[in-house]
């Protein structure tokens, strides 16, 4: 086999990874082509761009692995509602259509999305074999210890492992309906956020809190052991028959029921997810130990949505037995497609792997790019005016200019990031320095609450200046204290302040990426895996003396990522953002025609 194709679908963001010759090509979500978050349809686009890249087309490929096996899975479902009947006859009834339409014939839906021109052999793999698959293939080791953590595949919600050479092999699990995913997608709930997308929220919010809640939670929710394994009272929760995370007897436990959607936050809820952020970072970190007492390895590879809690994954870099980390960059579902290629070609084609010590993932820039002539074509739609730069050098420095001058700025170029995180090909850019700069952000440009805190984008070799942090973090995935030395620690005598009233503190020389507790979710950014970026930052540090960035996610709140020219232009005209940056172009606000509707878009949005 030369060309495998690994899927995820029908569950939560669909994805599609090819790999060819043992070398991860492209990988791509269906969301950034259809425009609907989290989109779990089919992943057609997704699909036909990779194919598109490679220069392949279905016929050519050698095998389709899917991410997870999903008649076990429809096993596992059918025995939770018929352990819980006659509860769940509600959510049976609007599961069931689904599955009996689609998720239980799986080839047959492979078939119609390729138009029955692929001809190959479908594999199946387990889900948190492509967790792992995908945590350890592209990771830097010849042999590492593995541990995926997420809400539930077919039954496991945890497992840990090997991977060595070519070969990963899962040692033990903890099986649903225990799992630390789905507990903190119960605490995502019930403080009032959409679960399976808000839990970097809750994650956020935490630091405002005080973590009194924890002992509850252990005493009544949790009985946690010392090797990481867990039980989960049941009797408090309502996902295994319900459509609802928590249920009355929860509500009871900590006095009041969920908190309404988009109703203003309060103490309260500050206080439940510190509590929770608390408790799973434990978990990880007594998984972490256990792991590593059982396989005595220097090296962990980690996978699964609880995956991208960077601060828990911070916490187990720092204190944890492990030298290093390496996290999956789309450690959720998405991610999983890649595994599963992964996993068909090393292991069920029995090919060798070589690490090269270096990153296979190529900077998880694995998405589509656009050419000049490919861009005019695609902003034909909007009437515009931009200025094309002759040079990188002239573009960094007029860019970083800009971006010194206050400037708020979306820059589109290279290939576009897979996986949640936006690394500086699909970004809004801001000065660190600008003590408004979080606030500008939040509630101009993403429409979002103004808690939410944003990442540090820094010249790989100048973290330590920054951060108390060595290593690498190109991922965005492990949060680091910032140095003391940068800190404005609260004069003294000042009487104390709690919760949000801390949102305005300036509490470093880089107030706009310091988080309330002096943390920051670092980015190192590197002149191998994306030179353009690092050069803007250098243009910045020459200006500035300061070689970092805000970095924040190039969309507006309750859509993905942007994933074409005239989507970033429409997202530019239609927040308070002040430049936009595509490829070799400069666009100026003021400078722009008017477009129809965005005035009324932004009136849409009237947040605290």
């Amino acid at each position: 086999m030369k060309s495998i194709l690994g899927l995820s679908a029908f569950y939560h963001d669909s994805a599609a990874a090819l790999v060819v010759d043992g070398e991860i090509v492209a990988a791509a979500q269906e969301e950034r082509f259809t425009r609907v978050k989290h989109d779990f349809r089919f992943p057609t686009h997704a699909i036909e761009f990779c194919l598109r890249e490679a220069g392949l087309t279905a016929a050519s490929l050698d095998a389709v692995v899917f991410y997870d096996k999903p008649i076990l899975k429809f096993v596992r479902i059918l025995e939770t509602y018929l352990a819980f009947a006659p509860q769940g006859l509600r959510s049976f009834f609007l599961a069931m259509p689904l599955w009996l339409k689609q998720k239980l014939f799986l080839p047959r839906e492979i078939d119609k999305g390729f138009h029955q021109a692929f001809e190959g052999p479908i594999y199946f793999t387990s889900h948190h074999e492509s967790h792992a698959a995908s945590a350890f293939f592209p990771s830097p080791y010849d042999e590492a210890a593995v541990l995926t953590l997420d809400g539930v595949g077919e039954w496991s919600t945890a497992t840990w492992g090997v991977g060595k050479g070519n070969h990963i092999t899962l040692k033990n699990e903890i099986r649903f309906p225990h799992s630390i995913g789905l507990l903190y997608s119960a605490f995502t709930y019930y403080t009032g956020f959409r679960v399976n997308s808000g839990e970097y929220k809750v994650m956020g919010l935490a630091p405002y809190g005080t973590p009194k809640y924890a002992q509850l939670i252990y005493d009544n929710l949790l009985d946690l052991k010392e090797d990481g394994s867990f039980w989960l009272d049941q009797s408090y929760f309502n996902y295994c028959q319900g459509l609802t995370m928590t249920n009355a007897k929860f509500h009871r436990l900590f006095g009041a029921p969920p908190r309404p959607q988009e109703s203003r936050l309060t103490q309260r809820e500050m206080d439940l997810a510190a509590s929770i952020q608390a408790v799973a970072e434990e978990v990880m970190l007594r998984c972490g130990r256990h792991v590593h007492a059982q396989t005595g390895m220097k090296n962990l590879c980690l996978a699964g949505g609880v995956a991208l809690n960077c601060v828990a994954n911070g916490r187990l870099l720092r204190e944890g037995p492990f030298e290093s980390l390496w996290i999956q960059p789309a450690a959720g579902d998405a991610g999983g497609a890649l595994g599963a290629a992964l996993f068909g070609w090393h292991q069920i084609a029995g090919n060798e792997r070589k690490p090269a010590g270096g990153d296979a993932m190529k900077g998880s820039f694995l998405g589509p790019k656009f050419s000049d002539t490919e861009i005019v074509a695609d902003m034909e739609k909007y009437p515009s005016k931009s200025h094309l730069c002759g040079s990188e050098r002239e573009l960094c420095d007029r860019v970083a200019a800009l971006l010194a001058d206050g400037k708020v700025v979306g820059m589109f170029q290279g290939r576009a990031e897979f996986g949640p995180r936006a690394l500086g090909g699909r970004s809004i850019l801001g000065d660190p320095r600008n003590t408004r700069m979080q606030a500008i952000l939040n509630l101009k440009i993403k429409f979002r609450e103004s808690f939410r805190p944003f990442a540090p984008a820094v010249l790989r070799e100048r973290v330590s200046e920054y951060f108390e942090l060595e290593g690498d973090s190109p991922y965005m995935l492990l949060v680091a204290p910032v140095k003391k030395e940068r800190r404005k620690e609260r004069p003294e005598g000042e009487s104390a302040k709690f919760g949000i009233e801390q949102l305005n503190d300036i509490r470093s020389d880089i107030p706009s990426v310091t988080h309330v507790d002096y943390s920051a979710r670092v980015q190192t950014v590197d002149e191998v895996r994306n030179p353009r970026f690092y050069h803007l930052i250098q243009s910045f540090q020459a200006l500035t003396g300061y070689g970092v960035l805000v970095n924040t996610s190039f969309n507006i709140r309750g859509e993905p990522i942007v994933g074409t020219p005239s989507d970033a232009y429409r997202c530019f005209m239609f927040t308070d953002m002040d430049v936009l940056v595509v490829e070799n172009r400069i666009f100026l606000k003021e400078e722009q025609p008017h477009m129809p509707g965005a005035e009324e878009y932004k009136a849409c949005f009237h947040l605290d």
